[in-house]
């Protein structure tokens, strides 16, 4: 399956036992009940006080592919009956969906997703629904942390070397989504309009080694003269203190950036600073690479550094690589139905939430209710409901928030947390969330 193709299905992106359920709840006549499932995540990634919701845009894409042609139908008939084959044939989604907008925050429980239309059309879809959700989500809720530890610098996205080949795009506009400010990864710059970035590997610098040895300054002369002034220079090949001087001396001190992607990254920061003022290049940026976390980040929070790259630990999810979210049949013809297993309840009933938070903005709960019940109190918060139309009739409903406003909504959600929730250590979530009902 290519990203880009409009033509290829996703029906197959899915796993046989959602098929099977079909065709014996059509066999016995139960395919047709209308159903309420909802996605949540029952608790948050050990040590994260919030979630992000991500996947939302690319799951709604997704689903206007969701069809089974000649291809997919070769695979379903090896294992189901004719009846059901012939129902996929003509499968489309006919039904409702509401969500949390993509960027809104999450907390453990919150009705980040309802489907509401008979249970063959809504069961079907399950894994499609999770597997965009959990991985968009990790990355999203990784690279918000991130972000806040970057306290306003520069973030560039540049993991697709340690992921999945289809997995970097869509990592790329999770990462985005969240405040990142542009991705090496040209398929996300196609498929989704994230802003690119990318200079030069060390693999360059050694190009112009030769027989008599290292020629580092052919290296830069050749990429000043290729991308301008304004490019970034990645100056520890060999010896970091010389391959500042050689940067300065080919570019001048109008270079736009030097990159450092080893050692003890604060500590060269500092003197890598320290010497580009000296030679007159106080306007050039620093940039950081390698192996870098939220963790790594806020420690060097007081260095000198004007712009981060982010690899394995944003595409990795920075230790959690999913988001844990579940998709749970909670309402069979208006009858509220509950799993009891141990350690896997779920709440049964259509939901809807709402978040209260002070005039100051500052969130303090966020309150589950039954959707078919009165709103709850608000006792003098502000109030703000969070689930939104995205799908009616299996149509997607005008107004969706693009990948710009989802940008905004996780800026404003970030600077909305009370200050305890923006920490990385261990702790609760941010708020409360209370049930009702």
């Amino acid at each position: 399956m290519q990203i880009r193709d409009g033509s290829a299905s996703t029906a197959l992106l899915t796993d046989q036992y959602e098929l099977t359920m079909l065709a014996a709840a059509l066999a016995d006549g139960s395919a047709q009940r209308r159903c309420t499932f909802e996605v949540f995540a029952r608790r948050l990634p050990h040590g994260r006080r919030y979630g992000v919701v991500a996947g939302t845009g690319r799951l709604l894409e997704a689903l206007t592919r969701f069809r089974f042609g000649a291809e997919e139908l070769a695979i379903a008939e090896k294992f189901l009956d004719p009846a059901t084959v012939e129902w996929l044939r003509e499968y489309r989604f006919t039904g409702d969906i509401d969500g949390y907008a993509e960027g809104e925050l999450y907390f453990p429980g919150s009705p980040i997703l309802t489907v509401r239309g008979s249970f063959a059309e809504c069961v079907v879809l399950e894994t499609l629904v999770l597997s965009i959700f959990n991985h968009d989500s990790a990355i999203a809720s990784a690279a918000a942390r991130m972000v806040s530890a970057a306290a306003g610098r520069r973030m560039i996205e540049m993991g697709s070397r340690r992921t999945h080949e289809l997995a970097a795009p869509s990592s790329s506009r999770a990462a985005y989504l969240a405040g990142f400010d542009a991705t090496s990864n040209l398929e996300a710059v196609r498929s989704f309009g994230v802003p690119g970035a990318g200079t030069s590997a060390h693999a360059f610098t050694l190009l112009h080694s030769g027989a008599d040895g290292e020629h580092e300054a052919a290296a830069f002369r050749s990429q000043v003269e290729a991308l301008g002034i304004g490019t970034t220079l990645l100056v520890d090949t060999f010896d970091i203190t010389r391959g500042v001087a050689t940067a300065i001396e080919v570019a001048g001190p109008e270079l736009g950036g030097v990159r450092i992607d080893s050692g003890e990254l604060g500590v060269l920061a500092r003197q890598v600073r320290d010497q580009l003022d000296a030679l007159g290049a106080t306007g050039t940026r620093i940039v950081v690479s390698g192996d870098l976390d939220e963790y790594a980040i806020a420690a060097l929070r007081a260095e000198p550094v004007d712009v981060y790259g982010v690899g394995t630990s944003l595409v990795t999810g920075s230790g959690a690589p999913t988001a844990g979210m579940v998709f749970k049949l909670v309402e069979v013809d208006g009858i509220p139905v509950a799993k009891r297993s141990s350690h896997k309840e779920s709440r049964g009933g259509a939901k809807k939430a709402v978040r209260l938070a002070r005039a100051t903005g500052t969130i303090v709960e966020e309150i589950v209710y039954p959707a078919a019940g009165e709103a709850p109190s608000t006792n003098g918060f502000q109030v703000r409901e969070l689930q939104v139309p995205l799908v009616r009739g299996g149509e997607t409903v005008d107004g969706v928030a693009t990948l710009a406003r989802s940008r905004e909504l996780v800026a404003q959600g970030l600077v909305s947390l009370p200050w305890e929730g923006l920490k990385l250590s261990d702790g609760e979530p941010a708020i409360p969330t209370t049930f009702l009902g």
